[in-house]
């Protein structure tokens, strides 16, 4: 029964491949920013109820985020297995993280499962989840319930590569902003207290600080106001920073640090600085390494080739906020290629296969995937179990 039920789910998402990859595409041509994704949401939800799902808007407290359950009796109906969608893009460059490809794989995942919805020993949740690359939308959501009665929580991420799942570390974000005095910067520098040397002071103390952290820690960030002319000592300068750590107890260690910098820079030039670390920490992605291989397993019939993940370290690991979902229930996050292995993400060139044929069997083959793993999950009380006792072990609880 599991084999013919997943070649039913298979051939669901090849029956509506050209409304999924249409969706696809509209997506990555109207690329929306965190917790501005109105269009994306939309037309996901659109075309979720177009299917006959019952879809909520505006769920768990954020405006852009929605969610639709089905599947056996009961809206606490047990195990409850959640696919999780992405729709947000990057300032400047677009869908360059391909989350196009993130919403068209969970929609398809959750429009295949609701095909066999009589068939399911439990619950399938599609929540769509807005501003993963910036302000954690994830983390809002659980903090309001979004994740209360979820056994499992799934999801598809585009790359170069195909792995069971990503190097993801801790991040934390800074707005900084620098408060001198103005004056003339030829007649009276005397006069003023520049703002801009109180950044970049601090800039280059964080600069010397990276020779003595952690491999695994990065610091990185961009000035947003440098000034308004030449010749004018600028009474404000402004810049966005993030800190990344392997692990939240090693993040929390290493944000005094850089606090001390910036903290410095004012000092040093006689301003007043200004600091505003965001409301959400993003955590490091804590995999479910049965629910891992199952996706594996299931991708690999596909005709997918996976890489070694245990052969992959952390020097080049992003963040995700799907690591706080990972810290509450079993989770994962594995990459399916989209794009040539050398083609890297937060890049221009990865916004153009975003869209492209090779970017659109990524996202039906993830839909495959997810599709198939969600039921291995609700229809196999041994993965259940397993992935219960693996996030156990994990978390230091058995």
């Amino acid at each position: 029964m599991l084999d013919a039920t997943k070649e039913i789910l298979c051939t669901a998402v090849d029956d509506i491949a050209p409304e999924l990859l249409a969706v696809s595409r509209d997506i990555h041509a109207h690329p929306e920013l965190a917790f501005e994704e109105t269009h994306a949401a939309d037309l996901l939800v659109r075309t979720a109820r177009g299917h006959g799902l019952g879809v909520e808007t505006g769920s768990y407290g954020l405006a852009t985020a929605f969610e639709a359950s089905f599947g056996a009796e009961g809206s606490s109906a047990r195990p409850n297995v959640a696919v999780l969608a992405e729709y947000d893009a990057l300032p400047g460059i677009g869908h360059a993280c391909g989350h196009n490809l993130i919403a068209t794989s969970a929609l398809g995942a959750a429009l295949a499962l609701a095909s066999v919805r009589e068939e399911l020993p439990g619950r399938v949740t599609l929540l769509g989840t807005p501003a993963e690359e910036k302000g954690g939308g994830k983390e809002l959501m659980a903090r309001n319930g979004a994740f209360d009665t979820v056994d499992a929580a799934i999801m598809m991420h585009p790359s170069g590569i195909n792995l069971a799942t990503m190097a993801s570390i801790c991040v934390a974000e800074v707005d900084v902003v620098y408060h001198g005095k103005s004056a003339h910067a030829s007649a009276m520098p005397h006069k003023g207290r520049n703002a801009l040397d109180g950044l970049l002071l601090a800039y280059q103390a964080i600069s010397n600080l990276r020779q003595h952290i952690r491999h695994s820690e990065r610091i990185h960030g961009i000035v947003t106001d440098g000034g308004q002319a030449p010749n004018i000592v600028p009474d404000r300068a402004a810049g966005e920073f993030y800190v990344r750590a392997k692990n939240a107890e090693h993040l929390e260690a290493l944000k005094p640090r850089v606090r001390a910098c910036f903290e410095a820079g004012a000092k040093a030039s006689g301003c007043e600085v200004e600091m505003s670390w965001g409301a959400v920490d993003y955590l490091d992605l804590n995999t479910n390494w049965p629910l891992a291989a199952a996706f594996q397993a299931n991708a690999e019939t596909l005709g997918r080739e996976f890489e070694s993940a245990a052969e992959r370290n952390l020097s080049g690991a992003g963040s995700t906020d799907m690591g706080n979902v990972s810290h509450r229930v079993p989770s994962i996050h594995p990459m399916l290629a989209a794009a040539p292995r050398d083609v890297v993400i937060h890049n221009p060139e990865f916004a153009k296969y975003a869209g492209s044929a090779m970017g659109d069997q990524a996202a039906l083959d993830g839909a495959k995937a997810l599709a198939m793993t969600a039921f291995d999950f609700l229809a196999d009380p041994r993965l259940q179990a397993d992935s219960k006792h693996a996030f156990a072990v994990a978390k230091g609880l058995a």
